[in-house]
């Protein structure tokens, strides 16, 4: 198992409005295609305006194919534009747990 964390930074208050998009047009594509959602959060302290998302996938692989056919849905495609448009920065990492994580 790997998870991957999503972290976008948004324009200064725009954070309501990418919540709004996503919890009414985007979620439901994107578990229809990305599978196991393992959170979803925005930052109150620290950096603001940051949306944090958390996919596990079985390996590499089932990521590359996840986010393929995510990418091919044509709902996906009209959505995203309008999403992108309140993102200013991305940046995505891929987690590894250990032995001992609680989330394997």
């Amino acid at each position: 198992m790997i998870y991957e964390m999503r972290t976008y930074r948004l324009r200064v208050g725009a954070v309501a409005a990418y919540l709004k998009l996503v919890l009414e047009e985007g979620i439901t594509v994107q578990t229809s295609h990305l599978g196991q959602l393992v959170g979803y959060f925005f930052t109150e302290i620290g950096p603001l305006n940051e949306i944090v998302h958390i996919w596990a996938y079985a390996d590499l692989n089932d990521r590359a194919a996840r986010r393929a056919k995510l990418a091919a849905d044509p709902r996906w495609q009209k959505f995203l534009p309008r999403l992108q448009a309140l993102i200013e920065t991305m940046e995505s990492k891929i987690l590894v747990p250990s032995a001992f994580s609680p989330l394997q």
